[in-house]
């Protein structure tokens, strides 16, 4: 039997059970191998019957009487009474009428295991898997692995098959270099696996999850650290540091920039001046003025002949970010274009026109840059506003558009934890904006229950009074009759025909036509408009200081990042803002949103973020592919510490990753998914 071997030809694998383990996507033996448990149930204590208590319980019995009775149409109830030297107890099972003829023999013993819990006013032993004493047990007298349901598919049918496969794992190829594996005194892989797949004791699954998180980890840093050390041999533009040019910019400001913000630019300013292309991620808080940055460093490009290619995931975000530029730049003499799908026509073509002669010094726009039509005179310089949202080929065809390798600046508005910087981001110098700008006063959030609403408009109605404006933000476009999630558009009509029949009420959603999404925006931030119903399409870049009050709509149905992005619609100026989290029902807030309440730092909150849901959320799973960690957690920051500085030695050190078949296909793989160039 080979890791290739298909499953079908395993002893116990039927059609029916290959159909079901293909469904989640486990075809070879190898495949089911790396199918690692998800937690581990402790059923390796067998207990006497008069010592059984509440909990999940493994007892050694005979069956002494057993029956099935169906109890309603399509459930069948088996019950059975347990029998051992110590005393008798009482088993249930479910729809599984089979139980009568496994149990049959009198005198036969059994383990049996499961949830002892107080049920039909009786204490009895719940659904438990049921093994004959005289054989090596599968389900039950053992630290039990359980592992994911997909598809339906079951842990027990999982452990049946594993068994056939064991004596397999005991001859796995090592997967890491020798040298770490002796460094980090990790257990070998083989060892590992078994001790995930039949772990005898709960150290020895502890020492298996050490080994392989550290595997996870390795691959991913080194991935991180090849890339870094390929783009250290690209040659790039030499952009020189222009000292006037900068303090003029600097001096044109009609603000102070921050500490973070100062910081930052110097930082680019140095890349610009090396050999090799600027590789830098650039995160901060909603707020905290990544564009003037971003424009600072453009403005310098210019100065030395080079052109800024900026590009932002929507149309209305390409446009906030080329009007907040052409402010920042035009007194200087330098043009600021933008090219988006809705630029069409003689307009268009004029445009394309003024890219390829530098004219026009910086272009902000959407997916629309990356065409071939899109010739640039001399791109120096990349700007890739929420780059997670793209994906690494729409990234790569902007930056090939240069005759050397641009400087590449990725910005981020959601904040990404360190563990997670260190790992997807590794090949990336990080800048961080952890200021807000002078003036600017905290968010006030606070959760609100659905039945006070009443009130809640009242403060509403009293900040536009004020001559403030304010967002309604819902989760649904349609109304969907089968939950409670307040559709946006529903919401818009009982708000201008009714509680806010008196205001000025404008929509927006993803479905608009993007003609219509830019009216709408441009009246809203121009105040003809009082109050946004929106969905989240409103969620990153859009910049109306006169906004000081929102109210997010079954607020629990979001994730803690998302709400932190939505707040920050508001708050964009020196009036105090309100954000309002309004429940789905009455019911307990969740972690999530006592956290958003309690503050306003992006930063804590991503670390929170992170622990609460995983990586997928910041880093874009549904764009990247999800990150290949069964074990490892990237909150584990002494783990990856570790892995960081023998992923570093085995990367300068040049060793040849061919020998190690399996760690050089994962760390390819980390390696395209992770680069920015």
């Amino acid at each position: 039997m080979l890791l290739t071997t298909s499953l079908q030809k395993v002893k116990g694998v039927g059609p029916k059970t290959a159909e079901q383990l293909a469904a989640a996507n486990l075809h070879t033996v190898g495949d089911l191998i790396d199918f690692l448990p998800r937690k581990h149930e402790d059923f390796s204590e067998v207990v006497n019957i008069a010592d059984i208590h509440p909990g999940k319980m493994t007892i050694r019995a005979r069956c002494e009487k057993i029956a099935t009775r169906p109890v309603r149409r399509g459930l069948r109830i088996t019950t059975a009474t347990l029998v051992d030297d110590t005393g008798k107890l009482q088993a249930v099972w479910f729809n599984q009428p089979y139980r009568t003829t496994q149990l049959a023999k009198a005198d036969e013993e059994f383990f049996f295991s499961g949830e002892f819990e107080f049920n039909y006013n009786k204490y009895q032993l719940s659904n438990p898997s049921v093994e004959k004493a005289s054989e090596m047990p599968v389900n039950t007298d053992r630290l039990l692995p359980v592992y994911r349901a997909i598809k339906g598919l079951k842990s027990q049918l999982v452990r049946k098959i594993l068994v056939e496969i064991k004596p397999l794992m005991t001859m796995l190829p090592e997967t890491l270099p020798a040298s770490v594996v002796k460094t980090e005194k990790l257990l070998p892989r083989s060892d590992a696996v078994l001790g995930m797949h039949f772990p005898k004791t709960p150290d020895d699954v502890t020492a298996a999850k050490e080994r392989l998180a550290f595997e996870e980890l390795f691959q991913l840093l080194l991935a991180s650290q090849l890339n870094k050390l390929d783009n250290a041999k690209l040659e790039g533009w030499h952009i020189p540091f222009d000292q006037k040019i900068v303090a003029d910019f600097v001096a044109q400001l009609p603000f102070d920039l921050t500490g973070a913000q100062r910081r930052a630019a110097w930082e680019i300013i140095q890349d610009f001046e090396k050999k090799t292309p600027m590789n830098r991620l650039l995160q901060g808080d909603v707020g905290a003025g990544k564009t003037v940055v971003a424009g600072l460093a453009a403005r310098q490009a210019a100065a030395s002949g080079f052109q800024t290619a900026l590009m932002a995931p929507t149309e209305i975000l390409a446009s906030q970010h080329a009007e907040t530029l052409s402010k920042l730049l035009q007194p200087f003499g330098v043009n600021v274009g933008l090219l988006t799908g809705s630029v069409k026509g003689v307009a268009r073509k004029t445009l394309y026109e003024q890219i390829a002669s530098g004219s026009v010094a910086v272009v902000v726009g959407t997916h629309a840059l990356i065409q071939e039509t899109v010739k640039f005179h001399r791109l120096g310089f990349v700007v890739i506003d929420e780059q997670h949202r793209f994906g690494v080929k729409q990234r790569q065809e902007l930056l090939t558009k240069s005759e050397y390798m641009p400087h590449l600046l990725a910005m981020t508005a959601t904040p990404i934890p360190r563990s997670l910087a260190l790992t997807v981001y590794g090949e990336l110098d990080v800048s961080i904006l952890n200021e807000l700008p002078k003036g600017r006063k905290p968010i006030e959030t606070k959760i609100w229950s659905p039945n006070s609403q009443a009130q809640l408009y009242a403060k509403i109605d009293a900040e536009i009074a004020n001559g403030r404006q304010g967002y309604v933000i819902c989760s649904l476009i349609d109304d969907n009759p089968d939950n409670e999630i307040k559709s946006v558009e529903a919401e818009y009509k009982k708000l201008q025909n009714s509680i806010f029949k008196h205001r000025k009420i404008g929509l927006l959603h993803g479905k608009m036509k993007s003609d219509e999404k830019d009216d709408v925006m441009s009246r809203f931030a121009s105040g003809e408009l009082d109050i946004l119903v929106s969905t989240t399409v409103v969620e990153v870049g859009v910049d109306v200081p006169n906004a000081t009050v929102m109210i997010i709509e079954n607020a629990d149905r979001f994730g803690l990042s998302q709400l932190h992005q939505l707040r920050g619609r508001v708050g964009r100026s020196s009036h105090q803002s309100y954000c309002y989290l309004v429940m789905s029902d009455s019911s307990k807030p969740s972690q999530r949103l006592k956290e958003i309440e309690r503050s306003n730092d992006g930063f804590y909150l991503a670390e929170v973020d992170l622990k609460l849901r995983g990586p997928g959320e910041i880093y874009g799973r549904s764009q990247h592919g999800a990150l290949n960690l069964q074990i490892a957690t990237l909150s584990d920051t002494k783990l990856i510490a570790r892995a960081q500085k023998q992923a570093k030695a085995f990367a300068v050190n040049g060793a040849d990753l061919v020998q190690y078949n399996q760690l050089a296909e994962q760390v390819g793989k980390y390696q395209r998914l992770t680069t920015l160039n």
